[in-house]
């Protein structure tokens, strides 16, 4: 067997070698494709790894936004109820505005009533002093008449005693023959 080979052996072994080499390429192209891949592996768990820091630190940052949101809602509800309490405020505020201008109208007409009350009692005074002052006059001229009436009574009176008085007299001359008296003499 030396020397004399077979050339179909030959052959065999050319495609054994064939296929060795292209096994080994193979096997080359896989461990480099393996290589990549673990490669690829590497970068894509150290991706994963900063997606997973990523996502943490995002929802650390949804929790405070969360936080600063139910923060921000209760501001805005306490707003809200501020707001409609100073609407309550503002609408009892306008409500006592209206009260205190009604009021002030009220004031303003009674102040006028007040003065106008106030003038005609004055007039009333006025005309109360005239009246009075014509009472007292009509009380002084009753007076003045009352004096003269007693005066006149009792000046008739005694014009009546002295008529009486003279008629008396002539009445005792009458029977007494009374000299005539005459006017033509």
């Amino acid at each position: 067997m030396g020397g004399n080979a077979d050339p179909s052996f030959s052959r065999w072994q050319d495609k054994i070698k064939e296929r060795f080499t292209i096994l080994g390429q193979k096997i080359e192209a896989a461990e480099s494709r393996a290589e990549e891949a673990e490669a690829e592996n590497k970068k894509l768990n150290q991706t994963l790894l900063e997606r997973d820091q990523e996502i943490a630190s995002l929802q650390h940052k949804l929790s405070l936004a969360e936080s600063e949101l139910e923060k921000s809602e209760n501001q805005i509800k306490d707003l809200k109820s501020a707001s409609e309490e100073g609407e309550t405020h503002k609408t009892t505020g306008e409500n006592l505005a209206r009260k205190v201008q009604l009021l002030e109208e009220e004031l303003d007409k009674a102040e006028k009533d007040l003065k106008d009350t106030t003038e005609k009692l004055r007039q009333v005074d006025v005309k109360a002093e005239h009246f009075e002052r014509q009472v007292a006059r009509a009380e002084q001229e009753r007076d003045e008449w009352e004096r003269k009436h007693g005066e006149a009574v009792e000046k008739y009176q005694q014009s009546k005693r002295e008529l009486d008085e003279v008629v008396a007299q002539m009445e005792s001359l009458v029977g007494q023959s009374p000299p005539v008296i005459s006017c033509y003499s």
